[in-house]
């Protein structure tokens, strides 16, 4: 997870749920869940990434949480994909 993330100090690493997660200003724009990815977009590139076959709204506790999306799980061995979105 580290390794998909921005090189730009506004970014910083913290723990989320109990895992990693990337923060600017204080606010949570990707992390991971378990084994899972996730990443928070605007509503068109939100849309935009939920249309990919395997990608989900996130849903921790079975509760959607706004703007957070599940990145397709086949995208594991494809950093540069993952490091897209």
């Amino acid at each position: 997870f580290e390794t998909l993330l921005p090189d730009d100090p506004r970014v910083r690493k913290k723990p989320m749920f109990g895992h990693l997660a990337g923060f600017v200003n204080g606010n949570m724009f990707a992390g991971t869940f378990g084994e899972d990815l996730i990443v928070k977009l605007k509503p068109v590139e939100r849309d935009e990434l939920l249309s990919v076959e395997g990608a989900e709204p996130f849903c921790p506790g079975g509760r959607p949480m706004g703007g957070y999306v599940r990145l397709p799980r086949e995208w594991r061995d494809e950093p540069d994909q993952l490091r897209a979105w």
